[in-house]
């Protein structure tokens, strides 16, 4: 708030007190200096709950928002992030989305998929094993085995047991997601041509998830 504005309530007789060189004129100063960072950040506070605006370092709290937070679990407060900030802002951006889609094949795959940039992740339900998932990781994020099994331990159904194991990129993958076969909507006007194979759906953030195919409804939780 700006000096004048603070001088404005203030009672008459302390107003004329406030004049240029008085000692309240130099309080009303100290107090215009104090308000202006909090200002400052008030003026833009929704780019704070931006996933693609807020700084890096809030990236990470707005997890908790999206019920994403396993992502960034770590032991220590001050270990740095598992994956890039931009995957993060993803994850976030595209949480609606993926709360929608929790305990199934697809929504489980598109967030192995926004989490570590690779396509490829191999869903296996042995049918000698019933409830028991096996995820196969392809080889470009074997190196991330850890926060593989984070997510795919948050995302999987609760009666569910998990195998995660590295890919051979020798296995063909036993359940590829299907191109999409029906026309892409017609865009809105202000909405740029969707390229081949990105979901038929507007994209919630700047990653571009496939959809799942119009004809199936959501996989309902083993």
């Amino acid at each position: 708030m700006r000096r004048a504005a603070i001088e404005r309530l203030l009672s008459a007789a302390y107003q004329r007190a406030a004049g240029p060189g008085s000692v309240l004129g130099a309080l009303l100063d100290v107090m215009e200096a104090l308000h202006a960072p909090d200002e400052a950040v008030l003026a833009d506070v929704d780019a704070l709950f931006d996933p693609y605006r807020t700084p890096d370092g809030f990236v990470a709290y707005l997890t908790r928002w999206v019920a994403m937070d396993h992502v960034v679990a770590a032991p220590r407060a001050d270990a740095p992030l598992p994956l890039p900030a931009g995957r993060l802002r993803d994850l976030v951006a595209h949480g609606a989305l993926l709360a929608r889609w929790r305990g199934t094949p697809y929504g489980m795959r598109t967030a192995l998929e926004l989490a570590t940039g690779v396509t490829g992740f191999v869903l296996d339900e042995p049918p000698e094993r019933p409830f028991h998932l096996v995820v196969r990781v392809p080889p470009a994020a074997a190196d991330r085995l850890a926060l593989v099994t984070r997510i795919v331990e948050a995302e999987k159904p609760a009666a569910v047991t998990v195998e995660v194991v590295a890919g051979d990129p020798a296995d063909p993958p036993s359940d590829p997601t299907p191109p999409d076969p029906g026309p892409p909507p017609t865009p809105e006007p202000d909405d740029a041509e969707p390229a081949a194979g990105v979901a038929t759906v507007r994209a919630v953030g700047r990653a571009h998830v496939p959809a799942p195919l119009p004809h199936d409804p959501p996989e309902e939780p083993s």
